[in-house]
Formats: structure tokens, C-alpha cells, sequence
């Protein structure tokens, strides 16, 4: 058996999985946000572990004999979040997280230097890790003195689960600190904030051993001795390992809180300028190139709670059959946006109003926004050097056929549904901690789900969508003049 844990923003979850990769069983933990001032985004360390533990207290309880045939376990994480530990591994503040946008001043200060963009391939965003850092040594000098580990947050699980300090090349990809080409971590720019490699948890790759469960922990859940915890992978590269996006020019659309277009390529394809994320994959010798907006599902859901009506009661509404934009057009940065603007500070907005416009249209409006952002990534991973042929769709959001039509249609890409399963991040976590524990080839266990329909672009709606876009992207200009 192999145990995947997925640390995620809103809760941690457990995934058993056997040597088949047949899921056995699974279960979660809740997890909560701190937002104690406006663009802050915190969670308490401690939380994670208690998660974490009820998790796989759950799955015990559920599946004791299956449980103690573990033999390998995978790590995945939300990125970025800035843990902050002492000498003796003390937690100094509560960790900052990867939708926080209170550093970027400093995230601006550091992308101004030209190094950080040719080491690492990427814009620093404000969500990154690196001007998080800049922050606390700005604002809170007394706990920047005192640190001496920087941990991503999945990496503090693991720290709990084997009492090492590491992490794996995924993930470090999103600090603004690794030679991304190299895949190590560049002294240059740690010391450009202040900090020194010694900080820094050493490097393995998402396949390889990293650590073996603490004694303590194995005897809590009836385990034997010897289980490997493998380096694992960023919540978006694991999701791609589950979903099998491993080789050059696989790649899909994950529809959850946020939204992800995601592309695997077989070699290094940096283009900060595009503000597409360059990063390693969690495979050896593997990248990948993703384009990301900030608010995906959360733009549905905040369109819920406004109108007090479920999110699937909203979406349903609107039928099966696509509808031609209707002149109402959403922006969804209800949090800024990363791909393809970089802009911490923009805000949403609904634009081309009437009398007319019911809540069936404000629907509409939302789910094209979010179809519209992601072909916004689109066309930032085409000047970065991809070209897609098809996306498999994951996440929450991919229950709606309308949006995947949607999507479909907006990107002019057909859009593969994979069968029913699991197969997200605590999933491809599961595979890595297979692959670390047995050696198994990666690219043999990390296959593509089969498909159980493929959702094609709606053709005869095609001119009315590139109209519709092309209204979306003269919004976005005028948007941020008046807002900023």
C-alpha cells in the first residue's frame, strides 16, 4: 500500500492507494485561513499536523490492515507559504501563504533585479516565498534574526513525519531562489534577501526517498519500520503526476479555488515576460509551464454567497447547451491576478449591465470571465514557446458540463473528461511515494486516466466567444487605471 497527503489550503486530505493504483480509501482534515488584515493570508503550522493526523487517524480507523501495509508515502503541498522555524525547529510566526499579497513591494524590488528572472525563469511574484522574506526582514526584523529554516509547508509535514529538513524541486521552483535550469538552490539570489543556503532544506528530486517515518508516528498507525517518504511535488505538479500530464506537450485545466493551465515539457522553456510560471516537474529531468489565476471556483462562489443560491443550483440553471455571450462580461480578479498581469491590486468587476441582466446572465458572465483568464494563459504559454492540442479538465469546477463547454470553446481546444476517480494531487502524492519506495519507472506509474468523454469547442459559437474575448482583454487596461 501507499499513502498520499495532500496539504492543501482548506484542509489536508489522505489518500490509500495500492500497488495496483487502486484507491482504497481516503480522508480528510479541515483547515482554516487567518486573514487578520486585508491582503494577509496566514495558517498556524500546528493546524497542519492536527490535520494531518486526523486524516490518517481516519483512514486507520476505516482501513487498519491496509494501512499497516504501507511502504511508501508522497507529499504534495499548496506552494509558496513562507514556514519559519528556529534552531530548534520552533514555529516563529504563523506561515505565510501562497494567496497573501502583503510583499509586493518587495516582490517588485526583487523582480526589478535581472538576475532573479534569467536563474530562476520567473517573474517574483508576491505570493512567492522569496519577497515574503524581504517582508518579515522589512517588518519583522526580531523573527528574521531568529531564522533558521524557511520550509515550504508540505515540507513541515515532513519534517513532523521523518524529522528532516528537505524539500524537492517542484515546489522550490516557487521561492525565487532556485536555479530552475540547475535545479539547485542559487547563492546569489539567497543572498540577495539576506539568507544563505544553509536556511534552506536540501534538495531531492519529487521520485527519490526523502526520509523514513519517525518510529513514533509508525507505531501510532500500526506501520512497520523502513516507510519511505518520498520528496513528493508542488499541489499542481503532484495533480499532473495523478493525471498522468509527464510528457512534453500533455496538459490540462485544473478548476479549483484557483485556476491552472498546466503543460509538461521535456526540456527548460523560461519566459518570465509571459508571466507564465516556469518550473521543474517532479520527475527527474522533466519541467513544466504553467499559466495561473487566482480566483477560479472562488469566483463562483463568491458570485454564491452573493446571491444566497448554491454553486451547482446556479450553474444548473443555465442548462446543457452553451449560450452565446450575452454583452455582460466579468473580470475574475477578486484577489489580483498572476497570468498574464502580475497585478496585486486589480479587483473584478461586472461590465455592460442593463435592466435585462438577471442572475442567469451574471452566471454566464462569471463562468465565461474564468474561460476567458484561462485563455489568457493560453496565449502567455504560446508566446513562452507551447503549443496545446488538448487539456484533460480536473477540479471541482469540471462537474459543470456548461463549463467545460465553456472552456472548450474559449481556448478552440477540445477538453478531455477523465472516468470517474480521483485522480488530483493526493493521488500523483500516492504515485510518488510508490515510485520512491519501490523504484518503479516514473513515466510507467504516473499513466493518464481513461477518458470518458471529450468535450469539443462549440463551433457555431466560436465567433461570438473570440468576439467576447477580444472585449474581455480592452477591459482589463481600463480596469486597472481606474482601480489603481
Amino acid at each position: 500500500m501507499y499513502l498520499g497527503i495532500d496539504l492543501g489550503t482548506s484542509g489536508v486530505k489522505a489518500m490509500l492507494m495500492d500497488a495496483d493504483q487502486r484507491i482504497v480509501g481516503s480522508a480528510s482534515g479541515a483547515l482554516e485561513v487567518s486573514r487578520p488584515h486585508p491582503g494577509w493570508s496566514e495558517q498556524d503550522p500546528a493546524d497542519w499536523i492536527a490535520a494531518a493526523t486526523e486524516a490518517v487517524d481516519a483512514l486507520r480507523a476505516l482501513h487498519p490492515a491496509e494501512l499497516a501495509a504501507v511502504r511508501g508515502i508522497g507529499l504534495s503541498g499548496q506552494m509558496h507559504g513562507a514556514t519559519l522555524l528556529d534552531a530548534s525547529d520552533s514555529v516563529l510566526r504563523p506561515c505565510i501563504l501562497w494567496n497573501d499579497t502583503r510583499s509586493h513591494g518587495e516582490a517588485a524590488a526583487l523582480d526589478a533585479d535581472p538576475r532573479f528572472r534569467a536563474i530562476t525563469g520567473n517573474i517574483v511574484f508576491p505570493g512567492f516565498t522569496a519577497p515574503k522574506l524581504a517582508w518579515v526582514k522589512n517588518n519583522e526584523p526580531e523573527i528574521f534574526a531568529k531564522v533558521r529554516w524557511v520550509l515550504l509547508p508540505k515540507d513541515y509535514l515532513r519534517l513532523w513525519l521523518t524529522g528532516e529538513h528537505l524539500s524537492e524541486m517542484s515546489d522550490s521552483a516557487g521561492t525565487s531562489w532556485l536555479d530552475t535550469g540547475a535545479r539547485t538552490w542559487s547563492a546569489e539570489l539567497l543572498s540577495a534577501t539576506d539568507l544563505e543556503e544553509r536556511q534552506m532544506p536540501r534538495l531531492v528530486e519529487g521520485t527519490e526517498s526523502a526520509g523514513t517515518l519517525r518510529a513514533e508516528l509508525a507505531a501510532r498507525w500500526g506501520l512497520g519500520d523502513g516507510v519511505v517518504v518520498a520528496g513528493g511535488a508542488g499541489d499542481n505538479a503532484a495533480s499532473a503526476c495523478g493525471m498522468g500530464t509527464v510528457s512534453d506537450g500533455a496538459a490540462f485545466v485544473s478548476l479549483g479555488t484557483s485556476g491552472v493551465l498546466f503543460a509538461a515539457n521535456g526540456s527548460y522553456l523560461p519566459n518570465p515576460e509571459s508571466a507564465v510560471h516556469a518550473f521543474c516537474h517532479a520527475l527527474p529531468d522533466t519541467w513544466h509551464q504553467m499559466g495561473v489565476i487566482l480566483s477560479a471556483t472562488d469566483a463562483l462562489n463568491w458570485h454564491s454567497r452573493v446571491t444566497g443560491v448554491r454553486a451547482a443550483e446556479l450553474t444548473a440553471a443555465l442548462g446543457g447547451s452553451l449560450k452565446a455571450p450575452t454583452g455582460v462580461t466579468f473580470l475574475p480578479y477578486l484577489s489580483g491576478e498572476r497570468t498574464p498581469h502580475n497585478d496585486a491590486s486589480i479587483r473584478g468587476a461586472f461590465v455592460g449591465l442593463g435592466h435585462e441582466s438577471d442572475r442567469a446572465v451574471l452566471t454566464q458572465a462569471v463562468l465565461e470571465g474564468v474561460s476567458f483568464a484561462i485563455r489568457d494563459s493560453l496565449e502567455a504559454l504560446r508566446l513562452a514557446g507551447t503549443t496545446l492540442t488538448r487539456v484533460t479538465a480536473i477540479g471541482g469546477g469540471s462537474r459543470s458540463r456548461y463549463w467545460l463547454q465553456s472552456i472548450a470553446t474559449a481556448l478552440s481546444l477540445p477538453v478531455d473528461v477523465p472516468a470517474d476517480g480521483d485522480f488530483g494531487a493526493a493521488f500523483g502524492a500516492a504515485r510518488l511515494g510508490l515510485i520512491a519506495a519501490t523504484g518503479a519507472d516514473p513515466v510507467s506509474v504516473c499513466t493518464a486516466p481513461v477518458t470518458a468523454e471529450t468535450i469539443e469547442p462549440v463551433s457555431a459559437l466560436t465567433a461570438a466567444y473570440e468576439g467576447a474575448y477580444g472585449r474581455y482583454r480592452r477591459l482589463y487596461p481600463a480596469i486597472r487605471d481606474a482601480v489603481n
